[in-house]
Parts: structure tokens; C-alpha cells; sequence
């Protein structure tokens, strides 16, 4: 039921895939922020749109919905997260986007944030994005300078690592630092199986595989 739940919350972000492009999407862009800004400067400075939307089952304890939607307009990048920092927590950003094509295709934001809620603070971070042959990289860090003192003050990163043997198909290792998922390690590695078709994607992630009960992450993203 869990699962099921899960499931039906994703699909209603799914008509939207209706506005999508039909150009294809870049394998390894199943997280927040992968090649939007690359995306961006190559349509001759027009917005660029992605939402993005992971589900959390955390065993034995409450299951959650972390969204992420960006916005991206030649060289800037702007990103609204909830429940990614901490649980009833909203940031928003504005970063730069750097972009290299060729052989490699590489996009780096640098970025800054608000952040208000459950937590509040600011954090400074960044997304990096390298896409190599049928090899994916992706990283999303931030620091977290929590108002409430140096003490409260986090580190959270989520890095991915994938391979694509086809166009639509993709596995790879992750390792995530999370304060919301509330894991057994400071920084949880884990696995992937991901779906791509057109300009959406759908990514399995298990983290806690020395368990007897994996967390599971399930996202889902569209651009447009």
C-alpha cells in the first residue's frame, strides 16, 4: 500500500508531459537540475523548465515527498526545493550556469539560497553534471548555516554515478548525505535503476542494502 500510495502521487505530475519537448532527454539526467542549464544556452536564451519530485520510504518511519523545480533562462538557474534541507522546509536559489560541449558535455551552477522553515538559514552550493559516452555524473551539494547556531549547521551532498547501455536504461551507484532520511551513516551509499523516454525519467533508488529493510527512493522527473 506504501508503494502504491507512492506511486499515485507521482502519476499526477505526469500529465504535464504533455508540454514536454520531443527532443530526446540526455541519459543520466534523472536528478534535479542535470543539464538545464546546458539545455538553456543551447535554445538561444528561452526558459527552460524542469519539475522534479522524489518519494522517501523510510522504514519505520513517515514516508515523504521532496520536490525540486527549476528554471533556467541562458545563464541563469533558478531552483526551489521542499523538504530537502529539512522536513517543512523550503529553499530557493539562484545560480550561474557554466557549460562546456564537446565529446564531454560538463554543467557547473554555483548557487545561493534562502532557506526557511523547520530550518532557516542560508547555503551556499552547487550542481555538477559531466556526461561522458554512456556515463552519467551527477552531484548536488550545499552547506547549511542554520541560524539557530554553528551547531545545527549541516552538510548535504547526493552524487550519482550511472551508465547507459541504451538510450532508456541506466543503473549506476549513489552515496547521499541527508538530514530528513535520517539513515544510519553520514554519508548512505546505495544503487540505481533508471528509465528514460523522451524528455521524462524514472529512477529507482535502494539505499541501506546491509539491511534487513532498504530505504527506497522513487523519482520521477519531466522537462519542458
Amino acid at each position: 500500500m506504501r508503494l502504491l500510495r507512492v506511486l499515485l502521487t507521482l502519476a499526477a505530475v505526469a500529465p504535464v508531459s504533455a508540454l514536454a519537448q520531443t527532443t530526446a532527454a540526455t541519459p543520466g539526467a534523472t536528478s534535479a537540475g542535470t543539464a538545464a542549464g546546458t539545455v538553456a544556452e543551447d535554445s538561444g536564451g528561452v526558459w527552460a523548465f524542469s519539475i522534479n519530485a522524489y518519494a522517501y520510504l523510510v522504514p519505520e518511519d513517515d514516508d515523504f515527498l521532496q520536490p525540486t523545480v527549476t528554471a533556467d533562462r541562458g545563464k541563469l538557474h533558478l531552483e526551489a526545493r521542499y523538504n530537502y534541507e529539512d522536513f517543512n522546509t523550503g529553499s530557493l536559489w539562484v545560480g550561474y550556469n557554466f557549460s562546456l560541449d564537446g565529446e564531454v558535455t560538463l554543467t557547473f551552477t554555483p548557487m545561493a539560497a534562502a532557506v526557511a522553515g523547520d530550518t532557516d538559514g542560508v547555503a551556499p552550493g552547487f550542481n555538477l553534471a559531466i556526461d561522458w559516452w554512456r556515463l552519467a555524473f551527477f552531484s548536488q551539494c550545499e552547506y547549511v548555516f542554520d541560524s539557530d547556531g554553528s551547531e545545527e549547521s549541516f552538510f548535504y551532498s547526493w552524487t550519482e554515478l550511472s551508465v547507459w547501455p541504451l538510450d532508456w536504461l541506466g543503473a549506476g551507484v549513489v552515496v547521499q548525505r541527508t538530514k530528513v532520511a535520517d539513515l544510519d551513516f553520514e554519508a548512505e551509499p546505495g544503487v540505481l535503476l533508471g528509465l528514460a523516454y523522451k524528455n521524462a525519467d524514472l529512477t529507482v533508488y535502494l539505499f541501506d542494502l546491509d539491511g534487513s529493510d532498504p530505504v527506497v527512493v522513487v523519482g520521477a522527473g519531466l522537462s519542458f
